[in-house]
């Protein structure tokens, strides 16, 4: 049985979760690629330091359908995380994110970042990005548009977004083991 979990999340919920639980996530997270972690780390905008703080990175490039004003997203897979590897443990301080969902899994300064501030990394499914898609009930916001869809900050309301914590905030990692 999956472990829920709504964001925003307190970082005491997030301490209790350990490697192997099975979550089901409801609430806001938010997606950021490359361009958006640049962004995090080089501009310290303050509208996000508000947004992320006890919410969730999706390493995710989302397609996106667009009717009238209207975004809906398409499809939700995850991206490779560890590219974001020299930004994460930074961002994580800067701006108290508590999960951060991708594939892959990351290196030892994220991990050390998540056992320090309260932060899990979550792994998605790999390849049913159709389905994680069903799971975003509606697109809060878009923020960054000019760096492309894919690359853009989508905020997303999502309803038992499902995933397994491959990496703890007490420093063990699935990945490593």
């Amino acid at each position: 049985m999956a472990v829920k979990l709504t964001f925003p999340i307190e970082k005491e919920e997030i301490r209790k979760l350990k490697v192997g639980d099975i979550v089901s996530l409801s609430g806001i997270i938010y997606t950021a690629r490359d361009a958006a972690h640049k962004y995090f780390f080089e501009k310290k905008p303050k509208e996000f330091v508000n947004k992320l703080a006890d919410s969730a990175i999706y390493h995710c490039g989302p397609i996106v359908k667009k009717k009238g004003k209207k975004y809906s997203i398409v499809s939700a897979g995850p991206t490779t995380s560890i590219r974001e590897e020299p930004y994460e443990w930074k961002i994580i301080r800067a701006y108290k994110v508590r999960a951060i969902i991708g594939k892959g899994g990351m290196g030892m300064k994220t991990q050390e970042a998540c056992k320090k501030y309260g932060c899990i990394y979550l792994s998605a499914v790999g390849g049913a990005a159709a389905l994680l898609a069903k799971t975003i009930k509606n697109v809060m916001n878009v923020y960054k548009l000019e760096f492309g869809m894919p690359e853009a900050i989508w905020e997303l309301d999502v309803k038992d977004f499902p995933a397994i914590v491959t990496m703890d905030s007490k420093g063990r990692s699935l990945h490593k083991e």
